[in-house]
C-alpha cells in the first residue's frame, strides 16, 4: 500500500482518539520537533543527498498504549523515518545544549542526561542498536522505522528502514503497534490496535502462524501483556500460539535465557497466576520448563498443576496479618520467589535420578528446569533445591502438630531443623510453602477423589498448614535462624580447655538446643556444662 495513503487510514482510523501529555512530555515533545525542524534547516555536506522526506518523529509502542489506558509511563521509544537513532540522538545531544535551545524549551540543569547506546545482541532478542537519552525527566529511547525479514532456520531477522506500517507489522501484538505522530499531534493506527484495546483484546498485526515462527518469543510476549492488560487473547492466535510447529520453534530459536526473563517479567507483573494460567491452558508447560540440554528430562503429570497456583493465588488475595501468605512471604523478592516455586512444583512428583557425583545428593529435577531451562540465578534455585530436599521433613513435621503427637511442645526440636532448612537453601519459610503447594496439587482433584490416600478438601489443608504456622509461632521459633549463640567455637574450647577440632560443629549445635530448650537464657555456663555432660559422645578430647 502507498504509505501516504496507509498513513492517511491509520489517522483517520484513529481519528477523535488524543493523547493528554504531561508538561514534561510537552516540553519533550517540543524539544525533539524543534531538533528535527533544525536538522532539516541544515544543508547537506558535500557529496552528502539530503533525505527526500523530512523528518518525523513518532512515539511508539508500549507508552501510547499505556498512555491510552490511563496508566502512567516514564519509558519512551522515538521511531525516526529517515535517520538512524544513533545520529538523530546524536544531534539531539549537541543542540540540546545550545543556550538558545536550553532557553527556548525552558531546560534546567540536569534534564539533558548522558547519551548512550546499546549495541544490537540477537541472542537476547535486541536486533538493532538502540540509542538513549534521559531527557526532561524521561527515558528516551531513539531507534529508526524498520521491517524485518527472517530467514528459516534463525529468529534473527535482516532490518533494514520501512514505513510506519512496515514498523507497525511487525510488531507482536496491534496493541504495541500504535503510534503518536509528533509532528501532527495525531495518533496513527495501522493495525486495528485502537478496537482491538477497546475490546480488550489481544491480536497479532499480521497472520499469527507467521508472526510466532518469525519469532517464537511472541508467544510469551503475548503471554504476559494479556496477563498485565487483563485483555483475553483471540482464538485464531490463540489456537497458534500452542502449534506444535510454533512450540518446536520455540525450542529451537529461543535462548533459554530470553525465555527465563519473559518468565521472570510474568511472575513479577501485577497478575502472576493468570500468566501461569495461560500457560497451563495453551500447553505450553513442557517447553518453558524444561531442560533443552537434557534429551532424557522427564515431563512430569500437570493434570493438577492448576490446584497449586490458584492455592498460591488464593493465600495472596487472603493476606491478612498471622495468614498464611503474610507469615510464609514477607517480600517483593519472597513472592516471586513464590510464584517460581509454585510453577516447577510439578516435577515433586518425580523420583529423583541416581547421583552423577558419589556422596553427593542429585540435583532435584525442578532444579534443573529453573536453572538449565530459564538461566535462573543461583539464589533461586538454591531455594527450589533445598524445599525438593526439605519438604518430607517439613510435612513430617506439619502432619505431628495437625495429630498432636508427644513431642509437639519440644521447642528445641522445631527451632533446630527450621535453622537446618535455613541454613542449606535460606528462604526457610518458602520451602514450607512449597511443601504446601506440593500437598494441595496431590491431595485434591480428580485424582484424589478417586481413592488417593490422604485426599482432602483444599480448605482442609489449608487449615492444617496454619495451624502448624500458628504452632510455631507459640513455640517462638519463626526467627531461630537468627539465634545467635551465647558462646563461639574459641570460647567453648577454652572453656573445655582443649583445643579446637572436628567436634566443635557438634558441640555448638547441643549449645544451640540447650538454648532452644532455657528461653531467655543469657547466661552460657548451662550450655558449657551441657557439652561437658557429653564429651564422650562428642569425642572432645
Amino acid at each position: 500500500m502507498d504509505s501516504d495513503k496507509a498513513l492517511l487510514m491509520a489517522q483517520a482510523a484513529a481519528e477523535g482518539r488524543t493523547i493528554e501529555l504531561t508538561p514534561r512530555e510537552k516540553q519533550l515533545k517540543n524539544l525533539l520537533v524543534d531538533v528535527a525542524r533544525r536538522i532539516d534547516a541544515t544543508p547537506a555536506n558535500p557529496g552528502e543527498k539530503k533525505p527526500d522526506e523530512p523528518l518525523v518523529l513518532r512515539w511508539a509502542g508500549g507508552w501510547v498504549r499505556d498512555k491510552l489506558l490511563g496508566i502512567e509511563s516514564h519509558d519512551i521509544d522515538t521511531a525516526i523515518n529517515n535517520m538512524t537513532g544513533e545520529a538523530f540522538a546524536k544531534c539531539l545531544a549537541k543542540e540540546a545544549y545550545r543556550p538558545e535551545v536550553q532557553k527556548a524549551h525552558s531546560l534546567s540543569q540536569g534534564d539533558v542526561g548522558r547519551l548512550y547506546t546499546v549495541a544490537k545482541n540477537p541472542e537476547k532478542s535486541k536486533h538493532l542498536e538502540t540509542s538513549s537519552l534521559n531527557l526532561c525527566g524521561l527515558d528516551v529511547d531513539f531507534v529508526n522505522l524498520r521491517k524485518e525479514t527472517y530467514t528459516a532456520d534463525s529468529r534473527n531477522p535482516q532490518m533494514e528502514f520501512g514505513t510506519a506500517e512496515e514498523d507497525a507489522l511487525r510488531r507482536d501484538a496491534t496493541v504495541n503497534a500504535l503510534f503518536y505522530n509528533l509532528m501532527t499531534e495525531k495518533i496513527e493506527d495501522f493495525t486495528g490496535g485502537l478496537r482491538d484495546m477497546e475490546a480488550k483484546l489481544i491480536r497479532t498485526p499480521m497472520e499469527p502462524f507467521q508472526t510466532f515462527t518469525d519469532d517464537p518469543l511472541r508467544v510469551l510476549r503475548l503471554i504476559r501483556f494479556a496477563s498485565r492488560l487483563e485483555f483475553s487473547i483471540d482464538p485464531e492466535v490463540e489456537a497458534m500460539m500452542g502449534d506444535t510447529r510454533v512450540l518446536d520453534a520455540l525450542r529451537l530459536k529461543i535462548s533459554r535465557e530470553r525465555v527465563g526473563i519473559e518468565l521472570e517479567k510474568m511472575l513479577k507483573g501485577n497478575h502472576p497466576c493468570e500468566s501461569l494460567r495461560l500457560i497451563d491452558r495453551l500447553g505450553l508447560y513442557h517447553t518453558v520448563f524444561t531442560d533443552p540440554a537434557r534429551t532424557d528430562m522427564p515431563e512430569p503429570d500437570i493434570s493438577n498443576w492448576h490446584a497449586a497456583y490458584e492455592a498460591l493465588d488464593t493465600l495472596a488475595a487472603r493476606k491478612t496479618p498471622g495468614s498464611i501468605y503474610h507469615v510464609l512471604v514477607r517480600s517483593d523478592e519472597a513472592a516471586y520467589f513464590a510464584w517460581q516455586l509454585s510453577a516447577v512444583v510439578p516435577f515433586e512428583q518425580l523420583p529423583d535420578e541416581e547421583s552423577r557425583k558419589p556422596g553427593k545428593p542429585p540435583i532435584p529435577w525442578a532444579t534443573q528446569a529453573n536453572r538449565g531451562g530459564l538461566m535462573s540465578p543461583t539464589k533461586l534455585t538454591d531455594v527450589i533445591t533445598a524445599a525438593h530436599r526439605h519438604r518430607l521433613a517439613i510435612l513430617e513435621l506439619k502432619n505431628a502438630v495437625r495429630d498432636k503427637a508427644p513431642y509437639v511442645r519440644e521447642r528445641e526440636r522445631f527451632g533446630m531443623a527450621i535453622r537446618e532448612w535455613d541454613f542449606k537453601g535460606g528462604h526457610w519459610k518458602l520451602q514450607v510453602l512449597y511443601a504446601l503447594l506440593f500437598e494441595v496439587m496431590e491431595r485434591t482433584g480428580e485424582g484424589a477423589k478417586a481413592g488417593k490416600d490422604g485426599a482432602a478438601t483444599r480448605e482442609e489443608i489449608f487449615m492444617e498448614w496454619q495451624g502448624f504456622l500458628d504452632h510455631l509461632e507459640e513455640l517462638d521459633v519463626m526467627d531461630a535462624p537468627a539465634i545467635k549463640r551465647l558462646v563461639d567455637g574459641t570460647q567453648l574450647a577454652k572453656a573445655l580447655g582443649v583445643k579446637p577440632g572436628k567436634w566443635m560443629a557438634a558441640a555448638l549445635e547441643v549449645v544451640m538446643r540447650w538454648q532452644l530448650q532455657h528461653v531467655g537464657e543469657t547466661d552460657p555456663a548451662g550450655a558449657i556444662e551441657e557439652v561437658k555432660a557429653r564429651k564422650e559422645e562428642l569425642d572432645i578430647p
